[in-house]
């Protein structure tokens, strides 16, 4: 019987601004300074975020632990996840298929949600409606069928919204030091607050704003919080 597999978009190599200029408001958006430039190799992402059908195919082989759903499994995105769970399921996935699964850097995820635009949004700096699924985007509470709203431009479903997404760093308070690559990702070798990128259902359109940045010191296991796959490609 044949596995769901994530399936993945080649994400082209280039250099972008990562993070952005201070923002007037009520958001400090120190957290995304200093605007920098960053250069990234190509590399090959998730086109949804890991569903629960994939998930579940981890866990019945005994490579994850099982996980309460919020609004069903299926093609929903899994959630409840932390992010020892996500390294659980890249070993699974990795053994499973013979290639070297990971999550991407925050650099590799911003660079990917832009795809090429400098605006707030992928679409542009308002959030509209129906683009995506947040809270104030005009959709109903709870997250969505992977791939229910349209791609951004280089083919990725719901990097803005839906459920927050784990990615590899450690939680930084700034952008000062941070690396000019995509790789490695920027881990202080210890113990350390990882991060998640992307806004969710549940949060306002500012959380989505592709340099949105969330520390989840609290372990970070909600009913908003999943993740997607990457790969080093060769």
């Amino acid at each position: 019987e044949a596995v769901p597999l994530p399936e993945m978009v080649t994400i082209p190599a280039g250099s972008f601004l990562m993070g952005t200029l201070p923002l007037p408001g009520v958001y400090s958006t120190s957290q995304e300074e200093p605007q920098h430039r960053v250069q990234v190799a190509s590399f090959a992402l998730g086109k949804t975020e890991v569903t629960f059908e994939q998930w579940d195919a981890c866990a019945h082989e005994g490579g994850c632990r099982n996980v309460k759903d919020f609004d069903g499994r299926g093609l929903m995105p899994v959630v409840f996840v932390s992010w020892d769970d996500t390294q659980a399921y890249l070993r699974w996935l990795s053994k499973k298929t013979g290639q070297a699964y990971r999550l991407p850097s925050e650099a590799e995820w911003e660079y990917a949600a832009r795809a090429g635009s400098t605006t707030n949004y992928p679409w542009g700096d308002d959030v509209g409606k129906g683009n995506a699924n947040c809270n104030g985007c005009g959709t109903a509470g709870g997250a969505a069928p992977v791939g229910s709203f349209a791609t951004n431009p280089w083919g990725l479903h719901d990097m803005t919204s839906n459920v927050r997404e784990w990615v590899e760093d450690c939680w930084h308070a700034n952008y000062n030091g941070a690396p000019e690559r995509g790789q490695p990702a920027w881990t202080s070798g210890r113990s350390c607050s990882r991060m998640s990128r992307g806004g969710s259902w549940y949060r306002t359109p500012h959380f989505m704003r592709s340099a949105n940045r969330e520390d989840e010191r609290g372990g970070g296991a909600g009913g908003d919080v999943g993740f997607r796959v990457a790969r080093t490609l060769p």
